[in-house]
């Protein structure tokens, strides 16, 4: 068998195989994922302690509302654009946000004490909605608190460059 016989051999019964095989196995996958950014419809983002949480913003109505340093409710309207959405849609795919659990605690203590701070996340799509409240006091896995606090980081971010930007 010549060199080139051999490596058309090759290709034919390794290379083929595993591209036929990735491409009927990750077809339905990448497909039918639940969470796909083209069927986003809007971000709602809320904070504070308690269940009272005074702190919040949704990306539908792109009402914005924070309590300041004054404990005075300060109301905004901020839009996302596209590109704000691709960005932290990205981030939840990279962080593994919709693989969290609803709710990330220590337990019913935190979920019953009026005075731990709490942040709930919730991503809507056509489809199917992802919400996750999470508790900064968390002290279980690591990965499941590193995910959620960056999350929120990232929102929190995002909102607080959209709010500069459009006060200039």
């Amino acid at each position: 068998m010549t060199s080139r016989g051999k490596k058309i051999f090759l290709a034919s019964t390794v290379i083929v195989p595993f591209l036929i095989y990735s491409i009927v196995y990750y077809a339905p996958i990448i497909r039918n994922a639940p969470f796909k950014e083209k069927d986003f419809v809007s971000l709602e983002y809320q904070w504070g302690a308690g269940t009272a949480l005074a702190n919040s913003y949704n990306s539908a109505t792109g009402e914005f509302k924070y309590l300041n340093k004054n404990d005075s409710l300060i109301t905004r309207n901020i839009h996302l654009t596209f590109r704000d959405i691709k960005y932290l849609d990205s981030i939840a795919d990279v962080q593994g946000f919709w693989n969290l659990p609803s709710v990330v605690a220590n337990g019913e203590d935190d979920l019953k004490d009026p005075k731990k701070l709490r942040y709930v996340i919730k991503f809507n799509y056509k489809k199917k909605s992802k919400e996750v409240t999470y508790f900064p006091s968390f002290n279980g896995n690591e990965k499941m608190k590193g995910a959620a606090s960056k999350m929120q980081k990232e929102i929190e971010l995002t909102l607080i460059d959209k709010e500069a930007s459009q006060a200039k």
